[in-house]
């Protein structure tokens, strides 16, 4: 039973669930930050395995330290700090890690432009191999020179998606595409959107640029390993083909082998590739539930961001589900091929164990048969013996003073010396089958 502790009630000291605390918090474990115009947003994601986990822990431990603040401890999944003249925005998933920065803008800048002073130097050390690089700036209205229409300008036009978002107080802007300096736009007009909302619509708008890239990580792999279940259905038709027309044991063996390769071909592969599925599976619902939370309405001319995803993302996870579909397809008639083979086979060694058992059988019987000829020979043979013996005994008849033909003797001797050695034959045997059976 798991440790408790115990907590002040109304009716006195209860025990509490040593996870309630983490439970309880973790619905306040990502909170959103007040923001207001003009702001810039850069946020990184790193795929970061086990082993780093911990390094990056240390290190942003020592980096918080170093400029006067607390760091993130042992079990911390989100920390912030205030540096150079910013908030760093540090979380650790179960596959990345992500450090986001934000600040204000140099005075006088248009969006995109303008040196940010972040934390990203040459002191900064990745937990591992960068995904996602996206710029956020939000601006107001009034900034923008041109309107609404100088949304536009920091990108190609031909790529934009643009969308009225939580009921029209603000707007977003982006093509997706990486600028040249490594990082996907995102731009935020507020129309007068609550502070209060602000910060969420960011961080919104940053999960599903980082949920969208990470889903996709998915299709890569899907790609590379198409061509191994391709081959490995073509194998199945062909070995399908083979099973109507087999016959002979060896030969059904030789398919069960090569079915059993396939099989661990295709669940060696279904292994390597189901977390990759699933992950990717399980962000494109994510993005798909951050979208419908930003409540987005079209921009007369553009794409809404959903349209836009729909039509490029969307294909990708069909393609992963339509995968993990022929995978479990193809494992199931695996199966049922490797099954009826194995039936076959089963049968077969039955047939050969049969005909075995009826070879074994006949060559008892023909055992029994030589066996009771050979008992015949030898009651004759010992019979004779003994009878030549009752002659000999018969011929010396004089020495007793009897007066009897030996011939008599002999012949009269012959019945009764057959039929006691017939029956010491018999004990004999019985006496010999009775330890066997025992």
């Amino acid at each position: 039973m798991s440790q408790s502790t115990l907590v002040p009630a109304s009716h006195g000291l209860w025990p509490m669930h040593p996870l309630r605390s983490r439970i309880l918090g973790e619905v306040h474990a990502r909170p959103f930050r007040r923001m207001a115009a003009p702001r810039v947003v850069l946020h990184y994601a790193f795929e970061t395995p086990p082993a780093a986990a911990g390094a990056d822990r240390a290190f942003l431990d020592g980096f918080c330290r170093e400029r006067g603040g607390e760091g993130p401890g042992p079990d911390r999944k989100v920390h912030m700090i205030d540096v150079n003249g910013g908030s760093l925005r540090w979380e650790q998933f179960s596959e990345f890690t992500s450090y986001t920065f934000d600040c204000c803008p140099p005075a006088g800048s248009r969006p995109f432009e303008g040196r940010i002073d972040d934390p990203f130097g040459a002191g900064f050390h990745p937990p591992g191999e960068l995904v996602v690089a996206t710029r956020l700036d939000l601006v107001s209205l009034d900034s923008l020179a041109g309107g609404l229409a100088g949304a536009f300008a920091s990108f190609e036009d031909i790529w934009v998606s643009a969308s009225y978002v939580v009921d029209r107080t603000a707007l977003i802007v982006t093509d997706f595409r990486v600028d040249r300096d490594g990082r996907t736009r995102i731009l935020i007009v507020d129309l007068g959107l609550p502070e209060r909302q602000i910060g969420a619509l960011v961080q919104r708008l940053i999960e599903i640029e980082t949920y969208r890239t990470f889903a996709m990580l998915g299709l890569p792999e899907a790609q590379a390993i198409a061509p191994a279940v391709n081959a490995i259905e073509r194998d199945l038709v062909t070995l399908a083909g083979e099973i109507r027309a087999s016959s002979g044991l060896e030969r059904n063996r030789d398919m069960l082998a090569r079915l059993s390769a396939l099989t661990a071909d295709l669940e060696a592969a279904a292994a390597a590739s189901a977390y990759r599925f699933g992950a990717s599976l399980a962000y494109h619902e994510i993005v798909g539930s951050r979208l419908q939370a930003i409540r987005e309405e079209p921009f007369e001319g553009y794409s809404t961001w959903a349209a836009f995803l729909n039509r490029r993302t969307a294909p990708a996870m069909r393609t992963l589900e339509s995968l993990q579909d022929r995978q479990h397809d193809l494992s199931q008639r695996l199966g049922r091929a490797a099954n009826l083979l194995r039936t076959r086979v089963d049968v077969e060694n039955e047939q050969q164990a049969r005909d075995v058992l009826e070879s074994m059988n006949r060559r008892a019987r023909v055992q029994l048969r030589l066996q009771q000829t050979v008992e015949g020979l030898s009651v004759a043979a010992v019979s004779y013996y003994i009878i030549g013996l009752v002659g000999y005994l018969a011929k010396g008849d004089h020495l007793l003073g009897l007066d009897i033909d030996p011939t008599v003797i002999t012949a009269l001797a012959v019945l009764p010396v057959v039929v006691l050695v017939w029956l010491m034959v018999r004990v004999i045997r019985n006496h010999h089958s009775g330890e066997d059976g025992g």
